[in-house]
């Protein structure tokens, strides 16, 4: 190991900041929005900075036609606009336009350790038995995803549960650099996972998570879908014959109404149990109209503005860009630190 820095021996505060980033490969879903997209738009009011990422450079990890990829990074850009993200209370940017994530993923490449993305459960998953086919980068990007968050000093990560692992790496890098270096620079980032439907299921399959890469539609929800389309797609949703419990330890063996209960607490802002409350003893005949009209009229201002946006594809990227100018700003100076603790001499004018 090189010698250590000079510090002054006391641990820095870090300022509470949020970050997270969704990928621009496919449409948003009612997952995406209830796991995702909505709490996002509730941390705007809470006093603390909100830095909010398309990450491009992680869809490339897999192949993408150039084309589908702008417009994807669009639409998810409508996506999170017509949710409620507010550039001028938060930053919305996509995550090519700044350089210091992939600078930093380099650093990072160099502290995280070969058997730390070995365990990596979605590269597994992704990668399939042809895993000498797979891209370094699809190996690799869990670096990329801690840069992501570093990059801005993040302190807390807005996750859901299949992202822990991730997440957990990102602060295993955090604190290797940190202890190999002698300096407490990057903070130990905190996950927040909350919400009665942090992870929305396949309405085909309530073991499964809602997907885009699903081949079937009728599986979820797309934030693009019309009110005939949701409404229909509700009523075709797989359930069980048996009327909906009084309380929660009832759903414990049924996934799927399961998942329609959480879905109906997340729009309608209140817990599962309260669902039942309301429903205990009805059948899915008179519960799925309920979610139906719920889900269209929560959704239908989301995709009429999404629709508008996408109709102006130059407000997008002007968002875009003021949104990467902000980000820029914040992760500059913290990238060239980190060069300076690493040894690098940084000597431009």
């Amino acid at each position: 190991m090189t010698e250590a820095p000079q510090t002054s021996g006391t641990t820095p505060a870090f300022a509470p900041r949020v970050f997270s980033g969704i990928q621009p490969s496919g449409g948003l879903t009612l997952g995406n929005y209830l796991g995702a997209l909505k709490r996002f738009v509730e941390k705007q009011d809470e006093g603390v900075e909100t830095i909010y990422c398309l990450v491009d450079l992680h869809a490339i990890t897999v192949w993408q036609e150039p084309a589908k990829l702008r417009h994807a990074t669009r639409e998810a850009a409508a996506g999170f606009l017509a949710a409620g993200i507010d550039p001028a209370r938060s930053i919305l940017f996509n995550q090519s336009q700044v350089p210091a994530h992939a600078e930093l993923a380099w650093i990072f490449n160099c502290v995280a350790r070969m058997g730390w993305l070995s365990r990596m459960t979605q590269f597994k998953d992704k990668a399939g038995k042809n895993r000498e086919n797979a891209s370094v980068g699809l190996f690799a990007y869990p670096n990329l995803m801690a840069a992501d968050i570093l990059a801005y000093h993040a302190t807390h990560v807005p996750v859901g549960e299949d992202q822990k692992q991730h997440l957990e790496l990102t602060r295993d890098i955090a604190i290797k650099f940190n202890h190999d270096y002698g300096i407490e620079f990057f903070p130990i980032v905190e996950p927040v996972i909350e919400g009665a439907a942090t992870r929305v299921m396949s309405l085909r399959d309530g073991t499964k998570k809602m997907s885009k890469s699903d081949p079937s539609d009728m599986s979820r929800i797309n934030l693009t879908d019309d009110a005939d389309a949701i409404a229909q797609k509700i009523r075709k949703a797989r359930t069980d014959p048996d009327p909906l419990p009084e309380a929660l330890d009832g759903l414990s063996e049924r996934p799927e109404a399961r998942n329609l209960v959480n879905i109906y607490a997340a729009l309608a802002d209140i817990s599962p149990a309260a669902v039942l409350q309301d429903f205990a003893g009805q059948g899915f005949g008179a519960f799925k109209p309920a979610l139906a009209d719920l889900a269209v009229e929560k959704l239908r201002p989301i995709n009429s503005e999404m629709a508008r946006l996408m109709d102006d594809p130059a407000e997008i990227d002007r968002t875009l860009g003021g949104g990467a100018e902000r980000a820029e700003a914040i992760a500059r100076p913290i990238v060239e630190r980190c060069f300076e603790i690493t040894g690098m001499i940084r000597s431009r004018g």
